[in-house]
């Protein structure tokens, strides 16, 4: 039995100390003093009845008991704050808070007009947004740091990750299309489509890690392994290296949307490719207004 109430402000302190190993580093990340962050953290073990934290000289780990309450956390947490936004729409406040994840071309062409639009409707609720790729951004939604993460997926995904989102609220968003970038005088690049597979003697430039680990299976399913002599998140870059001669890779149409192809043309490939882009976030949270008020602004941008 437990040895008293367990409060919610004491699993944020016990999920901040566990996420950075310290208490001064959690103190940093909530915005108080160690004094009050050792303080909640005695009061919890003492609401728990058992130490859920090991202190042994500079270094912090938590007990088995303490490693089963942060994964109840998350929950509890997520649920405190979809009742405490409904509960504040229902008084009539008229507040929210938003906090997106999004790799970064769904940032450059989704979010900005999603997020102008949901100003504009409801200018009291706040958004903010950071960048990170699937599965890292998911990973955020699951350990209660954002509200929302855009995300994506190929179809060829194994049947093992297949299910990674069942447990969240899924909101389609749309299918984008991959298409080649060459160099411009690359001897393919009047050609309007081509088979990936002519492609196969030349030196790529890949993506994030989902991306490039995708453009490997596909290569391989038409009877080649790509050479990737350049890798990089930023898809300027990958404009760059292309069109100063140094590679060919594969871009989303999305990622083009933004991004000025100097020196590149670009290409229909075969076998065609479209991965599916989607909001996802935990079912407690989609019923908060400003969560689902969010939700369907991304769903509006990518209709257009």
């Amino acid at each position: 039995m437990l040895g008293g109430m367990i409060e919610a402000r004491h699993l944020r302190v016990l999920r901040a100390v566990a996420a950075t190993g310290s208490f001064s580093a959690a103190a940093r990340e909530l915005g108080c003093t160690q004094p009050a962050v050792s303080q909640q953290m005695k009061a919890l073990e003492g609401a728990a009845g058992t130490p859920l934290l090991i202190r042994s000289g500079r270094e912090m780990r938590l007990t088995e008991a303490g490693r089963a309450l942060v994964r109840h956390a998350t929950g509890i947490l997520a649920g405190l704050t979809a009742a405490e936004e409904e509960v504040a729409a229902i008084a009539g406040l008229r507040a929210g808070r938003v906090r997106l994840v999004s790799f970064p071309s769904g940032s450059s062409t989704l979010v900005p007009m999603a997020l102008a639009e949901l100003r504009a409707a409801h200018p009291g609720t706040r958004v903010s947004l950071v960048e990170a790729e699937p599965p890292g951004s998911v990973e955020m939604l699951r350990s209660g740091d954002c509200e929302i993460a855009l995300a994506f997926r190929y179809p060829q995904m194994s049947e093992e990750a297949s299910g990674e989102w069942d447990d969240l609220v899924l909101r389609p968003l749309l299918n984008d299309r991959l298409v080649g970038v060459v160099p411009e005088g690359h001897k393919l690049a009047g050609a309007g489509a081509v088979g990936i597979a002519e492609l196969a003697g030349e030196p790529w430039i890949a993506g994030c890690p989902r991306c490039r680990g995708h453009l490997v299976e596909v290569c391989e399913s038409e009877g080649f392994t790509p050479r990737i002599d350049f890798a990089t998140d930023d898809y300027p870059t990958v404009i760059g290296l292309v069109g100063a001669g140094l590679g060919v890779a594969v871009l989303p149409e999305l990622a083009l949307e933004s991004v000025r192809t100097k020196g590149a043309t670009t290409l229909d490939v075969e076998p065609a490719v479209r991965r599916e882009v989607v909001a996802l976030t935990l079912p407690d949270l989609a019923r908060v207004p400003a969560v689902a008020a969010t939700l369907d602004r991304l769903e509006q941008a990518a209709r257009r």
